[in-house]
């Protein structure tokens, strides 16, 4: 945690909490973005232009959030114009940390030890939680972003010029439909897991557990109605952040966060789904088991002995 540009206190999971027991997530605090022509986007106050190699990425293999920017990096063909660096799955008593593990890198633009530090580099008064993914801007040596709902929305619509696949995850017939999608399972799965694995009550977990597989059995019947993809036969970005989501949700939020009730395993729909999804080309090479486990089962809030689970054996062949 910085406050006013110094760090003053170990790394802890829990942000803040409701009377209830209730996990409260931290607002992203860096919403700048990039745009085709660089004019200012819909939240920040400055707007960035879109150009190949200018901008890098941070991230963690172990977190979903940060992951969805490298799904579409991947899945837009712009990893040789968005650069990136990886931080450990372990949490440092300062936070990510960078190198330590493998496929974790060093910090390429700044040599930093620490995400903190970029947060510093950016705001030299900076408060707050130092979070990923962070979009870096090198020509102004400044932060664009920390608010992957942004980012990914920023590589699907800036990025054009450089892309090599033309789908578009966010088209304008679909908005509103994608709209309240990313709402729904936002609040009741995609964040629903945190609320339930971070609960400090029996009845904020109660009420988190339930929700989550109330999401769940939606999306399995959604997608018994309809296919391949949530929306049909449009690949959106819904399909994008449920992936990151269920991609974790056998190896690291049915044990870790208490997500027991099923498996995915137990959804057909579902898993016949995430198969698909985790077939699309260069998408398998984005998620690390190995990270998620580890960094999940590192976290000595929810499992002090640090013992990481051998299982479970995942069927992802299509």
């Amino acid at each position: 945690m910085l406050v006013n540009g110094q760090w003053t206190t170990d790394w802890h999971p829990i942000q803040k909490k409701d009377n209830q027991g209730r996990f409260l997530r931290q607002p992203s605090s860096v919403r700048s973005w990039v745009t085709p022509d660089g004019r200012s986007g819909p939240t920040g106050t400055e707007g960035f232009n879109a150009e190949s190699g200018r901008y890098h990425l941070y991230v963690a293999l172990i977190c979903p959030w940060a992951c969805r920017t490298l799904f579409v990096r991947t899945l837009l063909g712009l990893e040789d114009v968005i650069t990136i660096s990886v931080v450990s799955p372990v949490m440092s008593e300062q936070g990510w940390q960078f190198g330590h593990y493998e496929r974790a890198t060093v910090d390429h633009l700044h040599n930093s030890s620490y995400v903190h530090e970029l947060y510093t580099r950016h705001d030299p008064d900076y408060s707050g939680r130092a979070t990923v993914p962070v979009l870096w801007d090198r020509e102004n040596d400044c932060m664009v972003s920390n608010e992957s709902a942004d980012i990914i929305r920023m590589f699907n619509s800036a990025f054009g010029e450089y892309s090599n696949n033309s789908v578009n995850l966010y088209p304008p017939a679909l908005k509103s439909k994608i709209d309240d999608l990313n709402q729904y399972y936002y609040q009741y799965l995609n964040n629903g897991v945190y609320q339930a694995g971070f609960a400090t009550s029996q009845v904020a977990y109660d009420e988190a557990f339930d929700s989550v597989f109330a999401a769940l059995d939606h999306l399995e019947e959604t997608l018994n109605n309809g296919g391949p993809f949530v929306l049909g036969q449009q690949l959106t970005e819904t399909d994008v952040r449920l992936f990151v989501t269920l991609i974790r949700f056998d190896v690291a939020y049915y044990g870790a966060f208490k997500c027991n009730k099923k498996r995915l395993s137990d959804y057909p729909e579902i898993s016949a789904y995430l198969k698909r999804l985790y077939a699309l080309p260069g998408i398998s090479e984005t998620v690390d088991f190995e990270h998620i486990k580890t960094g999940y089962y590192s976290l000595k809030s929810l499992n002090p002995n640090g013992i990481v689970p051998k299982g479970p054996e995942l069927d992802l062949v299509a």
